[in-house]
């Protein structure tokens, strides 16, 4: 079963307005468990209804919600769930910046965000009308239309991918050459893996799981760890052990990263809805870039997996320029080129041959719901 708290804010969050609390007094905190997975559409629901069982001895984490024109029973805001990928951090500093500034509300959306972890089912809960809207990653949507699960990419806020594997800078290891004879953890399953495995550079590596923490690096200079640039260097650095990040993205694999995805139904059933959470969701990212300090001080609420300041602080830093690469404007953000998308695809069928022809570029994602489209 799911494990649903929610109780009224006493207070406002450090950096968010006395005025903008006081116009939002049904803004609510929820709880709530799930597992994530990649699955055929057909064993979907069986296989989200056995990891939620699963989920529910886990620790809770706390998700956003706002309810605009709260006591006002004419309101007519509309109602949005959006799932995110993991514990909320700073790849979803443009949806809880929306959350707190006011955006959201200004959209007329009254906006739940539903915090993820390690086992999320992000795509079902999208196919089965849990929630309208889900974080994820470019290459977790082709894997999901590949299974038959219609969803869109509608915004891509990080151009370049943050994913590294993270070495202890007393390790010797210097790139990914290097890896040989270390001991990796890393979720598997993940195609980013697969691409690694692709150019042999995990030959000669140990392969274990990863739990989402860097406390085996920080104890043994001969692991390595699966990590987000913008998050887990600073963790490890924090506890006295210096690291050296190798970028995936220098083996050239890029796929877009904190995507914005929806389903094709709500695409086509509620285009305008969809419209008004992209551009909502665009300013969010906007201000966030310029100065996050309110949508970091939303996160450090909603987070219970030991977020700090100052990891948000860096973690924030960090993703600019992820997100606007080179002399890329602001304007800019989410944007998204066919020819990514089609370069996404022929790598991950040069990694499966059996799955040739079962994904169409143009049909992953659409540009239409971004300004001036």
């Amino acid at each position: 079963m799911w494990i649903h708290h929610r109780w009224w804010l006493g207070t406002c969050p450090k950096n968010v307005s006395a005025p903008f609390c006081a116009k939002h007094p049904k803004g609510r905190f929820s709880a709530k468990r799930g597992g994530h997975f990649s699955t055929a559409l057909r064993f979907m629901v069986a296989a989200w209804m056995i990891t939620v069982f699963v989920g529910c001895g886990q620790k809770s984490d706390s998700s956003v919600a706002v309810s605009s024109g709260a006591g006002d029973p004419s309101s007519a805001d509309t109602a949005v769930a959006v799932q995110l990928n993991w514990y909320p951090e700073a790849e979803h500093g443009g949806v809880y910046q929306a959350f707190a500034d006011g955006t959201y509300q200004q959209a007329g959306l009254d906006v739940e965000v539903r915090p993820g972890g390690r086992a999320t089912p992000v795509a079902p809960e999208l196919q089965l009308g849990r929630v309208q809207f889900a974080m994820a990653n470019a290459d977790d949507v082709v894997v999901y239309r590949r299974e038959g699960m219609d969803i869109v990419a509608v915004m891509a806020v990080m151009q370049d991918s943050p994913r590294c594997i993270l070495v202890r800078e007393d390790s010797g290891v210097k790139d990914f050459a290097g890896l040989s004879g270390m001991t990796l953890q890393r979720q598997a399953g993940r195609s980013f893996l697969e691409f690694m495995r692709s150019k042999g550079v995990l030959d000669n590596v140990r392969e274990v799981p990863y739990h989402g923490s860097v406390s085996s690096l920080i104890a043994d200079p001969t692991i390595a760890v699966q990590a987000y640039s913008f998050a887990e260097p600073l963790v490890a650095r924090q506890q006295g052990v210096e690291v050296r990040t190798l970028m995936v993205s220098d083996l050239g694999w890029n796929p877009y990263s904190s995507v914005l995805i929806t389903s094709g139904k709500m695409i086509r059933e509620q285009p305008d809805l969809v419209r008004r959470f992209v551009a909502a969701t665009r300013i969010g990212w906007q201000h966030y870039l310029t100065d996050p300090a309110a949508g970091n001080a939303a996160i450090m609420d909603a987070n219970r997996h030991g977020m700090t300041p100052e990891a948000l602080d860096f973690g924030s830093s960090e993703l600019r320029p992820l997100a606007l690469p080179g002399e890329m404007s602001i304007d800019n953000i989410g944007d998204m080129s066919i020819d990514r998308w089609t370069q996404l695809v022929d790598q991950m069928e040069e990694m499966d041959p059996a799955s040739v022809g079962k994904v169409k570029p143009e049909q992953c994602f659409t540009t239409e719901f971004l300004d001036g489209r």
